[in-house]
């Protein structure tokens, strides 16, 4: 009788050991179903359910058009500028000692920490016809608000972090002997760069970037504040999709949203095959 007391908990043990991990799967589905399948299927039912035509009809309509032109616009100059600035700061961060090294990382990771409407206020108030330079724009003709200037300049504050947070640890980890080899061998700072940082950098560098434009296609918050949401001028995809809301165009914000929808799924796509390679 003993004997067999002694041998239960023993026998019970297995059974406990699988039975959580699978309660925790089993968790982990269900509120992944919840909170992220059903509402991107009732997006795209929502977007096609009045058929193809109603969605072509209005993803092709002037504004939706000018309004993807301008999102994909923004994203081509925003990605390109966060990649050269990420590369140079994690360059002097992870290569250099010297005094405000903490404070500079602290300074540009804030975009992380701080909603992106407070950007759009203080470049409002910074380039504004009241602001601090309002004046001085006003006086040489120069637009940045409600213009692509502003919507680019809130852009790349949100987004600006994003490379820097993944080509940083990277080179960190990677030390500089193999640069300073380089260099003992006669090679120019350039060869260095392109034939020994780069080539160690290159899928922490792509992964950055995607999410940098996945997050400047998005950006909504920073946005909405300078660019005045005008109509056809001024709009990006995300204010187009409010703009359609607004105007009980549901099935035409819902066609907005589903292309917005789609091009994060992509760079849900890459950011994994990015990972697999990292891997």
């Amino acid at each position: 009788m003993s004997a067999q007391a002694m041998a239960a908990p023993g026998a019970l043990a297995p059974r406990e050991s699988r039975l959580v991990p699978r309660l925790l799967i089993g968790v982990a589905l269900i509120l992944t179903a919840i909170f992220v399948a059903v509402p991107l299927a009732y997006i795209f039912h929502r977007a096609f359910g009045a058929g193809i035509a109603v969605f072509a009809g209005n993803i092709l309509s002037r504004d939706s058009l000018h309004a993807v032109w301008l999102t994909v616009l923004v994203a081509v100059i925003v990605v390109p500028l966060n990649i050269a600035f990420g590369i140079c700061a994690a360059w002097a961060i992870a290569r250099f000692r010297f005094p405000g090294r903490k404070l500079l990382l602290t300074l540009i990771e804030i975009p992380f920490s701080i909603s992106p409407i407070i950007a759009g206020i203080c470049y409002l108030l910074l380039y504004g016809r009241q602001g601090l330079l309002g004046p001085f724009l006003r006086e040489h003709d120069i637009q940045i608000l409600f213009a692509l200037p502003g919507i680019v300049l809130v852009t790349m504050f949100v987004t600006s972090p994003f490379v820097l947070r993944e080509v940083l640890p990277l080179m960190q980890a990677q030390g500089s002997d193999q640069e300073e080899a380089a260099v003992t061998l006669g090679a120019s700072g350039w060869q260095v760069f392109r034939r020994v940082t780069l080539p160690n950098i290159r899928w922490a560098l792509l992964y950055g970037a995607i999410l940098c434009a996945a997050r400047a296609v998005g950006e909504f918050g920073g946005v909405s504040v300078v660019s005045g949401s005008i109509r056809g001028q001024t709009n990006t995809l995300p204010l187009q999709v409010e703009l359609l809301f607004n105007d009980l165009n549901i099935a035409g914000a819902f066609a907005a949203a589903s292309t917005l929808t789609l091009i994060a799924l992509v760079a849900l796509v890459l950011k994994a095959l990015m990972e697999s390679r990292r891997g």
